[in-house]
């Protein structure tokens, strides 16, 4: 399934708010503050590429659960760095824990799920759903 894939394994991307990553933008609210969702999106796109180098060929992963608190609002301009930790292996189930900070300090913390899957397979299930329509 997997080439070495451990507990301890971390990540780390940065991101920089435009005002096309703001809530106001986004509609996720009314202020040019970086959007909640843009910050989810770093911390998956974070603990995926984390574990990336440890699938096998054909294997990766997909998101499956979020549990973030969005803790301080970001302003155009800023950058946004997070950090990933993997913290618990169990079968095909992955768990992070997250953390994203800007110049300023911690502004979204969480735990992230991810399960480890067959690319194709996974691709011909998603597919067969439009297919029986």
């Amino acid at each position: 399934m997997t080439n070495g894939l451990k507990v301890g394994i971390r990540g780390q991307r940065s991101d920089v708010v435009t005002r096309e990553k703001t809530a106001e933008v986004h509609g996720s609210g009314l202020l040019p503050v970086y959007a909640t969702p843009f910050m989810i999106g770093l911390m998956e796109q974070t603990c995926s590429e984390s574990v990336l180098p440890y699938m096998d060929d054909g294997k990766g992963t997909v998101g499956t659960k979020v549990d973030i608190r969005h803790l301080s609002a970001t302003v155009v301009g800023m950058g946004v760095r997070c950090e990933s930790e993997l913290i618990e292996i169990s079968g095909r189930q992955l768990t992070f824990s997250v953390k994203a900070y800007d110049d300023y300090g911690l502004i979204g913390e969480g735990l992230h799920e991810r399960f480890v899957i067959d690319n194709e397979r996974f691709m011909e299930k998603a597919v067969k759903k439009v297919n029986k329509n």
